[in-house]
């Protein structure tokens, strides 16, 4: 059976991820919409296309609903990460306005939907709160909220400090109406709506390609199965069907989070977040005997570091520090995030394709963001107009962002030079059972895994996507490219986009 994130090695607060419940598969012959991805992005998607009449078939190459999606933190939030202030630096007011709408929008829509469907995923409504990292500039705070008021925000304001037992932040920002839920929860609820609707989902179902045909998009499934569709939407964290340009206008980074068990009412049940560019984010989760606190940062571009243990130390210490509440660790797991070098998501038309559908870029807010994307494509599939198309346009050039482009794309060069000059293990001897590392062989480096039984993986170190040098990720145990994003199994099996393809296995 397929697989994908799901086979890394941490455990995420909102796993196991529930079994394919409520799955039904489509009927044979051409299909009207086929979304691939059944996160936040691909199921919000799908909800809302059968909304519009269409008919819906999702696939997935694992579960439904375990990607990337099950990784993340789930803040639900209209605050901009990257701050509206740098927006309107890089792109105009009246698109930090839009930027501002379309995140408020998603969040009431994940509410209507959660009410309507009668979900129950620990959904509420909270307040946010945006203090100054350690050593920021003091000012940062002054430009946020003058950039919130000129967009329309106007209920962003000033307090003392944010609620954190045991530690003053500091004069903060509060940002109302901003939200919280059980993501998977929610998505299991989306999954059932959509099945009673006469949507189809089809999991453990791997893409290799797809392409245009006239009026129709093929797609080819793992073992030779064609399938023709009037539209395709590609909602796989890192998509498969961008164009070269699309994946060169943003970088993957690994983030980190971990959540921490809290007697009941002893935090206030709010976000928070610092100002620092790796910034931290904390968020509390309902639970039964106890409430979890749930606090994520460290993060570092993808397979550019590879020490966890170090991040999570840090992480904590930071948490313990500001939430003296919380006690035991219960959970440690990491995620991946993709940062567009203007700041806005990637969703709409595929710039080469008329029905060729993509969500990808989603920053810090991929669950926001996801919101955003049903709310966005179905109605572009029905060649409405939208004021949100030229903010999210995947075929949009920023000029501004030129020196950004540069800096992120260097990352590939390094990468091609390291088959040549990388780091590199002395020999496979060096490997214990559960570890990896690039060797040389010849002129070039192996990816090489020795499993718990001591089985030795020689595999090509080479990303099938387009050829970057992968890298060793000894917390979750997988191969990750710093070039787009791609995830392999440790025994080399294709884990998340962009790669389609499996590591070729040496002798």
């Amino acid at each position: 059976m397929p697989r994908n994130v799901l086979a890394e090695r941490s455990v995420s607060l909102w796993m196991p991820v529930p079994g394919d419940i409520g799955t039904r598969m489509p009927e044979m012959g051409p299909l009207d919409v086929v979304v691939i991805g059944s996160g936040i992005a691909g199921l919000s998607v799908a909800y809302e296309a059968l909304l519009k009449g269409r008919q819906v078939t999702v696939l997935d190459r694992g579960a439904i609903a375990s990607g990337m999606t099950a990784r993340t933190t789930a803040h639900l939030a209209s605050a901009f990460d990257d701050f509206y202030h740098v927006f309107m630096g890089r792109r105009s007011a009246e698109e930090a306005r839009l930027l501002y709408e379309s995140l408020a929008a998603a969040i009431d829509r994940i509410e209507q939907i959660a009410r309507a469907e009668s979900i129950d995923c620990d959904f509420a409504r909270c307040d946010g709160y945006l203090f100054l990292g350690e050593g920021d500039e003091p000012d940062t705070l002054e430009k946020e909220l003058e950039a919130c008021h000129r967009i329309g925000f106007d209920d962003v304001a000033w307090e003392t400090r944010a609620p954190m037992p045991g530690w003053d932040s500091g004069r903060c920002l509060r940002f109302p109406d901003q939200g919280r839920f059980h993501p998977l929860k929610y998505l299991q609820g989306l999954a059932s709506a959509i099945v009673a609707r006469g949507g189809a989902l089809r999991p453990h179902t791997v893409v290799e390609s797809v392409t245009q045909e006239g009026d129709a998009v093929i797609v080819k499934v793992s073992g030779g199965e064609v399938i023709r569709a009037r539209d395709v939407v590609f909602a796989t964290n890192s998509s498969i069907a961008g164009p070269v340009t699309l994946h060169t206008k943003m970088a993957p980074y690994r983030t980190y989070a971990m959540a921490f068990a809290v007697p009941k009412g002893s935090v206030t049940d709010a976000l928070y977040w610092d100002t620092l560019e790796a910034y931290h984010y904390v968020r509390l989760q309902p639970g039964t005997e106890n409430d979890f606190l749930i606090v994520g940062g460290e993060d570092h571009k993808t397979g550019e570091a590879d020490d966890a243990s170090a991040r999570f130390a840090r992480l904590e210490s930071w948490a313990r520090a500001r939430f003296t509440p919380a006690t035991e660790v219960t959970h440690r797991w990491s995620g991946q995030v993709l940062e567009p070098i203007d700041f806005a998501g990637f969703v709409g038309r595929h710039p080469e394709h008329s029905h060729v559908w993509l969500v990808t870029g989603d920053s810090g807010q991929g669950i926001t963001n996801g919101a955003v994307a049903g709310l966005l494509i179905p109605t572009l599939m029905e060649d409405q107009e939208h004021p949100w198309r030229a903010l999210y346009d995947p075929g949009r050039v920023s000029l501004t962002a030129a020196k950004d482009f540069m800096m992120e794309n260097m990352t590939a060069v390094k990468s091609m030079a390291e088959h040549l000059t990388g780091p590199l293990l002395p020999s496979e001897d060096a490997l214990r059972p559960g570890e990896g590392g690039l060797v040389r062989s010849g002129v070039s480096a192996i990816a090489a895994f020795r499993d718990e039984d001591g089985v030795l993986h020689r595999l090509s170190s080479s990303c099938t996507h387009m050829g970057c040098t992968l890298h060793f990720n000894s917390f979750e145990r997988c191969w990750d490219c710093p070039c787009h994003g791609s995830h392999f199994a440790a025994d080399g099996e294709a884990i998340n986009a962009p790669a389609t393809s499996n590591l070729e296995k040496l002798t």
